[in-house]
């Protein structure tokens, strides 16, 4: 999930997406709209439009005993199995005489409690994410663990996509078998989404423990996992990395500073942009000034708009890369196997950062399974795998107070100056600063 979209997020930025991790014997990295190597990481996962083989960058294998199968004249690969409490049947089970009561339920009290929920998500068998690659913030492992507890079909729609696709996708494909059941996106589209009746409400038992500020009153969207903007840089090709934002601003660093994504629609590099702004006198009602710093990195030639993607990370065609910090880190430990050293600074001077948000579409055609994969995202099961992809789940502080947070994967967060100005901006902000680099960041890095 570089999650692209413009959107008030964390990563954390990622909330907005690159990093590299590993699972089995496949190493992939998320960055750019979520590029990067998609791993099928349960016999009940469906990954759309990649190939089963022959390419590097994009492969699928199978970790939980199933079989895998690949259509080169559709372009999607398929994998089947069971688990424990179920059983994946390649096809989508007919709504069931709850459906229409799912559809319009906005808690789990609706269903008669988590059995009930169970129960009819059972029945529908299957769950459409979208733009949600498996090297995502922990992302992998956690639709593994999904799958496998509900018996559920996942099937996952354009892996590399953007939150605006998500949007789109939304408003295309209503009324289709395919349409996506939920989206993850950056808190500029979830306000939009919201506006624009693209959501469903529906509230989650641990409502309680998010923060007023970082979700919907009415349910409609919820911050889920988040983190700060952060500088990675292969100090294997850099040997001085920059420590802080007005650092990149260096003839040395000519051709080597890059964005993780078009800020115009990548949330990780939206963040990012701001976080420039800060570092040079801007603020949260004012992100121009991060424009301008971009424009003169641009001018001096220090400004690199290569595509990021794990072959220019580790080749150091791309060796200093903003991005959200959990995918940053992420990408270090997968790295260093291959004998790269990338280095993760959260800058002090740019403390910026970002929840990406839930919601249930509105034209969700498992409206059962779209609100049980919240009830599991929220849980401690859900927000520890989160924190175990190195991101900050929304329900930290509640769980780490309750006893509740991993606790070896909490010491491995990023650390942040102490006296970095929480950044805050309103939903109003957010928008202003979405219009200001839609109008003005093209002609900026021309």
């Amino acid at each position: 999930m570089c999650k692209v979209g413009p959107e008030s997020v964390a990563v954390t930025a990622s909330l907005g997406r690159c990093f590299l991790t590993e699972q089995g014997n496949q190493v992939g990295l998320a960055r750019l709209g979520r590029n990067g190597t998609v791993t099928a990481v349960s016999a009940v996962l469906i990954i759309s439009g990649l190939s089963a083989c022959g390419s590097s960058s994009k492969s699928s294998s199978s970790s939980s005993g199933g079989s895998a199968t690949s259509s080169s004249a559709t372009g999607s690969t398929a994998a089947t199995g069971s688990s424990a409490s179920g059983s994946g049947t390649g096809a989508t089970a007919p709504a069931g005489p709850g459906a229409a009561n799912a559809k319009t339920a906005q808690s789990v009290a609706a269903f008669g409690g988590m059995a009930g929920l169970v129960a009819a998500a059972k029945k529908e068998g299957t769950l459409n994410l979208i733009a949600i690659p498996p090297t995502w913030a922990g992302y992998g492992p956690m639709v593994t663990a999904f799958a496998k507890k509900y018996g559920l079909k996942i099937h996952s729609e354009n892996p590399n996509g953007a939150s605006a696709d998500e949007i789109a996708a939304i408003k295309s494909t209503k009324g289709q078998a395919s349409a996506p059941d939920v989206v993850d996106v950056g808190n500029s589209f979830a306000l939009s989404g919201a506006q624009e009746g693209d959501y469903a409400p529906y509230k989650v038992a641990t409502w309680q423990d998010i923060p007023a500020t970082e979700k919907d009153e009415g349910g409609l969207w919820y911050s889920d996992y988040g983190g700060y903007i952060s500088i990675g840089c292969n100090a294997t090709k850099i040997p001085n990395c920059p420590k802080t934002i007005k650092q990149l601003d260096n003839p040395k660093f000519k051709n080597k500073v890059s964005l993780n994504g078009d800020p115009t629609s990548a949330n990780a590099a939206f963040e990012s942009v701001w976080a420039a702004a800060l570092a040079n006198g801007g603020s949260v009602s004012n992100i121009q000034p991060g424009i301008d710093f971009f424009k003169k990195l641009n001018k001096e030639g220090i400004f690199n708009k290569t595509k990021v993607f794990p072959a220019t990370v580790a080749s150091g065609e791309t060796p200093i890369v903003l991005d959200w910090d959990y995918l940053n880190v992420s990408e270090a430990a997968t790295l260093k196997k291959s004998g790269v050293k990338w280095t993760v600074t959260d800058p002090p001077d740019g403390p910026v950062s970002g929840f990406y948000a839930q919601a249930i579409s509105i034209n969700a055609p498992h409206p059962a399974a779209a609100r049980l994969w919240e009830e599991w995202l929220y849980s401690n099961e859900g927000q520890n795998g989160w924190l175990k992809g190195f991101a900050r789940p929304i329900r930290l502080p509640a769980m780490e107070k309750a006893g509740t947070a991993d606790k070896a994967s909490d010491a491995l967060l990023p650390k942040v100056s102490s006296s970095a100005k929480p950044f805050a901006p309103t939903p109003a902000q957010v928008t202003a600063a979405k219009a200001v680099v839609t109008q003005k960041w093209p002609a900026a890095v021309a």
